[in-house]
């Protein structure tokens, strides 16, 4: 099968991860229990997750010329995502992400500075025009900025490619967008910032699904972690159940989720088999550590799926 050609547009950030008993307080020094540094931010992650799930991946993003930047490109280049629309900043490092992880209780507190990658601009994005109009399927988030989104949601549009709007981190914007959106992906927490609509059951992502609906969307498609998901349009509404994995970590699992959704439906899979197929790349990916180093590949999601 020929692999479906993916667009992406987002966000790369190394993560750097601190583990310690708790935060310091102005001018003190704590001694850290543990550290890790690897790759992150939705989209590059995305781009890892689609390209090892079976897709042709090109990623549109800015990076600084330095060596958070030279990670990215191994990342990238360790599994084939195309690096064509990758920019340059001559003046803007490479993003990068503060991770503090308690290690009394596991909770986190992270600081994002997305560096170059924060400056992407529609025009930046309509330089990128070949890689959109030439995909199956575009996927962007909230990690950009709304207005370099809004104009890869209008490229993918204007050439009939199916778009998938994950609003991640949540935030209140332009109701317009959901308009060029076939699928927006949403987890639970995110739907009910979105809409207002607690999200605790099926039937309440139902109501927030229905919500988005009436904001524009095509197709909600909300997430529910252990739960699985929720495939929700004016045609029809199908609880996707979840698969029983040991949860190592689920730091990644919405990426993993967006990424191999994206693949399952540039293949041409209904949207309940394409969620089926997402969902099983998200359980997958919690029983690993990591973002980008958890996304299974499509050998383990086809053998897992049986």
């Amino acid at each position: 099968m020929t692999k479906p050609r993916i667009a992406i547009l987002g966000i790369f950030v190394a993560d750097l991860a601190f583990r310690a008993k708790r935060l310091p307080v102005m001018g003190e020094t704590l001694m850290g229990q543990g550290f890790a540094m690897g790759p992150g931010g939705k989209g590059s992650n995305q781009s890892v997750a689609a390209a090892r799930a079976g897709g042709h991946v090109s990623f549109i993003t800015k990076i600084g010329r330095d060596s958070f930047g030279d990670i990215a490109l191994k990342t990238w280049s360790a599994d084939g995502v195309d690096t064509s629309h990758v920019a340059f900043s001559g003046t803007a490092p490479t993003g990068a992400a503060f991770i503090f992880v308690s290690s009394e209780t596991g909770d986190n507190a992270i600081i994002v500075e997305t560096g170059a990658s924060g400056t992407i601009s529609p025009e930046d994005v309509s330089a990128a025009e070949q890689a959109i109009s030439g995909a199956k399927v575009f996927i962007t988030q909230l990690e950009t900025s709304v207005a370099a989104g809004k104009r890869g949601l209008e490229i993918a549009r204007a050439h009939g490619v199916a778009t998938i709007f994950n609003p991640a981190p949540a935030a209140k914007i332009d109701p317009a967008i959901y308009g060029l959106c076939d699928y927006v992906t949403p987890n639970e927490t995110e739907a009910m910032e979105i809409t207002g609509v607690a999200v605790n059951s099926v039937d309440e992502a139902r109501k927030a699904g229905d919500a988005l609906l009436e904001m524009g969307a095509k197709t909600a498609l909300i997430t529910l972690g252990a739960n699985g998901a929720l495939l929700h349009n004016r045609k029809q509404s199908v609880h996707v159940p979840g698969f029983k994995v040991t949860v190592v970590e689920t730091t990644g699992a919405g990426d993993a989720f967006n990424g191999a959704f994206a693949v399952a439906i540039g293949e041409g899979r209904s949207e309940v088999d394409a969620a089926r197929f997402a969902c099983a790349a998200a359980a997958l990916s919690v029983t690993k550590a990591g973002t980008a180093p958890s996304m299974p590949t499509r050998g383990e999601i086809d053998g897992f799926m049986g």
